[in-house]
Formats: structure tokens, sequence, C-alpha cells
């Protein structure tokens, strides 16, 4: 039968090729999957949280990849490998790298001259990163990650709360963090900062 998925809004759908990518064909059922990919990203959170590299590798498309890797490679085959396919949101898909390394350029130059708070830094670097769409999925997931690693190996603070709740599903706090990414794309960071806080 194969996995189907019910997307929520703001989700972005998977192709069928990408779908081919699950490793586990016992998967039929969105909550299957959810309850696959929670755990193998709560296992990346512990490791990549507590990995400390030197400073310039953080702001390196490697380490992105590496994340992304570490976060879905136990369910797809296509874990850490950019996205071969135009979707409803992020640049086309041949502008990634590009996009990506003028990303890690910039974060990198906001980090070393101080241009914003840290939490703002980190913030920043998630919206744009989640705005590329590096992946076929789970980039909101990666880029919260992200910006969490930024708190704490990077400027060796807590990493954020987003809402203390599960922004996968579709929820009021998930409801908030889409409107806090829509402001953001207009310009107003605050919303996203507040919700990440919150």
């Amino acid at each position: 039968m194969g996995l189907i998925i019910q997307y929520d809004p703001g989700q972005t759908p998977l192709e069928p090729d990408e779908l081919e990518g699950l490793k586990i064909p016992t998967i039929t059922t969105r909550g299957e999957l959810d309850e696959f990919e929670q755990q193998n990203i709560e296992t990346a959170m512990l490791s990549m949280r507590s990995k400390f590299l030197t400073y310039e590798k953080y702001f390196t498309e490697e380490f992105i990849k590496e994340v992304h890797k570490k976060m879905y490679g136990d369910v797809w085959k296509w874990a850490g490998q950019f996205r071969n396919t135009e979707k409803n949101i992020g640049v086309e898909k041949w502008q990634i790298p590009t996009a990506l390394r003028q990303l890690l350029d910039d974060a990198h130059y906001w980090t070393i001259n101080q241009t914003f708070e840290p939490k703002e830094i980190a913030i920043r670097f998630k919206h744009r990163l989640v705005s590329i769409h590096c992946f076929p999925n789970g980039n909101g997931r990666h880029s919260r990650l992200m910006a969490d690693i930024f708190m704490q190996n990077l400027f060796k603070d807590y990493p954020f709360t987003w809402g203390w709740k599960s922004l996968s599903q579709d929820n009021d706090a998930r409801q908030k963090y889409l409107s806090a990414l829509r402001d953001a794309d207009k310009g107003n960071i605050q919303p996203l900062i507040s919700f990440a806080l919150s």
C-alpha cells in the first residue's frame, strides 16, 4: 500500500520519488512516520547539541547537511541531501548552494562583528535557512535545531523553547509560529524571536 500523508497547513508535500526514499517499509500512516522521525530527531538533538567543533565549522554547508542527516538518516535515504525538486516554498533548487553560502557568510559576519544580539542572530539564521528550504522535508525542524545549536554551542546560552509544543502538528502554537514566520518574511523578526523564547 505504501505511505499516504495528509499534510497540515504550511507543510511542504513530498514528491512520489521522495516518498520512495522511506527506509522503513512498514510505515503506512502519518502518525507512524511522525513517531519514527521524532525518535531520530531526539537522538540527533542529543548528539549535535553536545558536538563542539571549531568555530568556522558551524558556518559550512557540510555541517548543515550533517545535522539534517543526523535528524532524518534513520528514516529517509535522502536525508542530508539538497532537494532536486521544486517546492511551494523556498528558492529554486539550483539556487540552494549559493543562497546557503550567502546565509552562512552573513551569519558568520553577524557573529564576528556582533551585528545583533546572539538570540537575534540565531533566529535570523533560522528564518533565512527555512526560507531557502534546502531539503525535501524537515526544513522547519532542522532550522529550529540549527538555531538551538547556535545558542548552545556558539553563544553558550540556553536553547529556545519554541512555545513548549510540537510544531509538527496543527495546533495553536503552530499557528503562532507560522504567523511569526510570515512577519519575519515581511522584515519584522521580533515576533519570531518572541515566539522562540515563549
